[in-house]
């Protein structure tokens, strides 16, 4: 009977390590991915966005991309972004964006999703907080932003404290 008891929590020591073995594969591949797609947020908007880099956001930004808005609806046109970012880039004043939160898991071999929320500061001063839907898509080694969904558009609040003095 002993014996059997040895084999026995030797087996279940062995299933254990296996299953620890693959949580801590997939948790790389996660943190791999998580990082990944940081990086790609970064890009698009420190340096596309706040920097008003067009050719950093043409080769970010999918051929085919798709942006929903809860403001404007569906739109389809990678051109009008680019435009749209050439013409924020003349505005007298500085729009930039800060990334407040976000999540980000895995599409199958298709590529990642990120949920988040952001804040768009104009001269520095927080003007509008919103949440956001990315699909980004893996090809090859690349990754570029194939849907957009853009909600719940809400300016910021303003200390009324800090406007009682001005």
């Amino acid at each position: 009977m002993i014996p059997m008891i040895n084999v026995l929590s030797l087996f279940i020591l062995f299933l254990s390590k296996e299953v620890l073995g693959q949580t801590n594969s997939e948790v790389s591949e996660i943190n791999f991915l998580k990082s990944e797609i940081i990086k790609m947020d970064n890009l698009l908007f420190e340096v596309a966005f706040n920097q008003c880099d067009a050719a950093a956001f043409k080769k970010i930004i999918a051929d085919d991309v798709e942006l929903y808005d809860d403001r404007f609806g569906f739109n389809v046109s990678r051109g009008g972004k680019i435009k749209s970012l050439i013409t924020k880039s003349a505005r007298p004043e500085k729009l930039t964006r800060k990334l407040n939160s976000c999540t980000i898991d895995k599409l199958g071999d298709f590529g990642a999703v990120q949920v988040g929320e952001h804040t768009f500061y104009v001269d520095g001063i927080p003007e509008a907080t919103e949440k956001f839907i990315h699909i980004w898509e893996r090809k090859d080694n690349d990754w570029k932003l194939k849907r957009i969904v853009s909600y719940e558009h809400r300016p910021v609040k303003k200390n009324l404290k800090i406007l009682l003095y001005l």
